[in-house]
């Protein structure tokens, strides 16, 4: 299983309760979504694990208490503690006029309404509370933050995304 082809879903946070049933945390905007989940993708020594949902009961701030097939004990249900939760891509909706995945605009072009086609996303860095697309322009990085104010136009035909950036923003990197 190449986890490329996989999105980040939740963690497991505790065990619950005595008969191997876990706390799921997950870190997405409508867990309304999940309700009915049948089965979750565990990251177990860097390697995806499927494991069929026995029994899911969604609680407040995202979480659920999730009873696992084959999990029947506390012992075995503490080893998954703190272990990242992934579905495969193809179970994401897909997203229209300027909404995407950060995974669907990797290789697009970029194109400034001032500066023309300014590179290519190579990655977008998420780790901070502001996102940005890492561009590639003749060897050059250029960071551009994801934004509604920014992004003007998403063309997933022509693979390409119009933005209209801050005066001087892309001047630092030219």
């Amino acid at each position: 299983m190449n986890k490329e082809d996989y999105y980040f879903l939740g963690k497991i946070i505790k065990t619950s309760g005595y008969k191997g049933n876990l706390m799921f945390f997950f870190d997405v905007d409508d867990i309304s979504r999940y309700e009915s989940l049948e089965a979750v993708f565990i990251e177990v020594s860097e390697n995806l694990i499927p494991f069929a949902i026995e029994k899911i009961q969604f609680k407040s701030n995202n979480t659920a208490i999730v009873k696992l097939e084959d999990v029947l004990s506390e012992d075995e249900s503490a080893i998954l503690v703190g272990c990242n939760l992934y579905l495969p891509l193809a179970f994401l909706p897909p997203l229209t006029g300027n909404k995407f995945y950060f995974h669907e605009v990797i290789g697009f072009s970029v194109v400034d309404k001032k500066y023309g086609k300014i590179g290519t996303i190579r990655e977008i860095l998420d780790r901070t509370s502001q996102a940005v697309f890492v561009i590639r322009n003749n060897g050059k990085e250029i960071l551009i933050p994801v934004s509604d104010d920014i992004i003007k136009k998403v063309d997933r035909k022509n693979k390409t995304i119009e933005v209209e950036t801050p005066e001087g923003l892309i001047d630092i990197y030219m």
